[in-house]
């Protein structure tokens, strides 16, 4: 490995100017932990409040390192390169490194699960993109930006701003020589209701990187969810050299709200591509590089589908299937959304007969029940408890424009009232619930259940990596 990757114009490219595409997926759940993916409730710096009040300060820290330690390691970068992979998106939270009450103090050692997880994919000939998947104060409104409410402070808070530029220059300091990484990714799915707010920050973030790291790439994404970019400069070639545009294309018709059932008609696969189109089209007009971060769909599971598991994810494989496609005929770089969960969305996740996933089992149906994870949930349950409150909003603001609150159309009236009952306060009344599964637990306990998340004690969802690995087999055999 002699040289860093770069952008030139619409590529990605190698030292030698040799165009490089990245297809991979994203490491969440690990130095970023989400609800859906490992089976909590809330949002990760909750839990992490919450553990120590059951089983004390030192057992508490001892479970989550070990977490870390075994949710990624060398077998699963041996699998993942198998699959004909070259690149994982590591989503970090900003948490690791600096804590709230002694901001801008480095912690002692933050860099080393990440340090290890780097080398041994580098060793795999994987490339790293790191993705600052939170921020002081939240990027946005969702669980995944680990602040616990629906407005996304960071926006109207300069020290969370001034806060995030220093750490990136800390993470630009300490990676700066490191080529196996292909470049950083500054904020995941930015919310900034003014969309000014997002540009001043890319410039900053753009300015401090620069000044001590000049060759790692930037992959920045659109405001409102990496979908927006109708606020972006038109200067961004020059202004931002050596960075990529990223995109996050989730399709609905791979959730369960999809208002219908994918049968690879016409239509449905016009609409799939119009939608994907539209996202990068400011970036296509001006001949600048795109990146999709996140896609993918989430799958059924027999325990809450029973027996219309299989014929849900043969849909769900489809829909994988042409948006592979859509790709491939872009030349695009992608990151798909998961590598590894408890059995949701992760190509490989953890088995059934673990002791984590039996220890929660119950606990896990309650949740799927109530519908308190946003990430495709199902709410058949408890409509007849949430719809009223959408009905009584509707009744009292029935002009529909005052109902389109930033960020419309992502959150409708529906979404905001499900995030903010279900998702945020219902569910911080569950979380001394999950920590109270670990009462009594040895540390040999505790590193048994960390021990679940390990790469041998998961399945592999075979028809996702059958449709991953055959695209890179097609790939290598057609040399495109």
């Amino acid at each position: 490995m002699s040289s860093f990757l770069k952008i030139e114009g619409t590529k990605i490219v190698d030292g030698d100017g040799k165009e490089v595409i990245l297809r991979g997926a994203g490491l969440g759940g690990w130095m970023t932990m989400e609800n859906f993916i490992t089976g909590f409730p809330g949002c990760e710096f909750q839990i992490r409040e919450a553990l120590p009040q059951v089983i004390g300060e030192d057992k508490a820290a001892f479970f989550f390192d070990k977490f870390l330690e075994y949710f990624f390691a060398e077998a699963d970068a041996k699998f993942f390169k198998s699959l004909g992979l070259n690149c994982i998106r590591i989503a970090i939270n900003y948490r690791h490194f600096e804590d709230n009450l002694n901001p801008r103090v480095l912690k002692p050692n933050c860099f080393a699960h990440l340090d290890r997880v780097v080398k041994i994919c580098a060793a795999e000939g994987i490339y790293t993109i790191l993705d600052m998947h939170t921020a002081p104060g939240g990027q946005n409104g969702g669980w995944h930006s680990d602040h616990g409410g629906h407005i996304a402070n960071f926006w109207i808070h300069k020290d969370f701003q001034d806060r995030l530029v220093w750490l990136w220059t800390e993470i630009a300091k300490h990676y700066k020589d490191e080529k196996w990484i292909a470049g950083y990714n500054p904020m995941n799915e930015p919310a900034d209701p003014k969309h000014s707010g997002l540009i001043t920050y890319y410039d900053r973030v753009h300015a401090a990187i620069r000044a001590v790291d000049p060759h790692h790439a930037l992959f920045f994404d659109g405001n409102t969810f990496a979908t927006d970019f109708s606020g972006f400069p038109e200067d961004a070639a020059t202004r931002w050299p050596n960075a990529a545009y990223s995109i996050h294309d989730y399709s609905v018709y791979g959730f369960p709200k999809s208002p219908e059932p994918y049968a690879r008609t016409g239509e449905q696969r016009r609409r799939m591509k119009r939608s994907y189109e539209k996202k990068r089209e400011w970036m296509d007009q001006r001949g600048l590089c795109v990146w999709n971060g996140e896609w993918g769909p989430v799958y059924a599971r027999k325990t809450y589908d029973g027996d219309a598991t299989d014929e849900i994810n043969e849909r769900r494989y489809n829909v994988l299937k042409d948006q592979l496609e859509l790709y491939h005929q872009d030349r695009l770089s992608w990151s798909i959304w998961l590598y590894k969960d408890i059995g949701f969305q992760g190509m490989v996740y953890v088995a059934p007969t673990t002791p984590y996933m039996e220890l929660f089992s119950s606990f896990l149906q309650k949740k799927f029940r109530l519908a308190v994870d946003s990430w495709g949930a199902d709410d058949k349950a408890v409509k007849y408890a949430f719809n009223p409150i959408v009905d009584h909003i509707k009744e009292i603001v029935p002009n529909e424009e005052d109902r389109r609150l930033y960020p419309f159309p992502v959150w409708s009236v529906e979404e905001r009232v499900a995030r903010l009952s279900r998702n945020q306060l219902l569910s911080e009344f569950l979380v001394m619930e999950w920590a109270d599964h670990f009462k009594g637990k040895s540390e040999q306990e505790l590193d048994e259940l960390a021990q679940s998340f390990k790469f041998e004690n998961c399945l592999e969802r075979d028809g996702l990596n059958k449709v991953l690995r055959d695209h890179a087999q097609e790939i290598t055999k057609t040399g495109v």
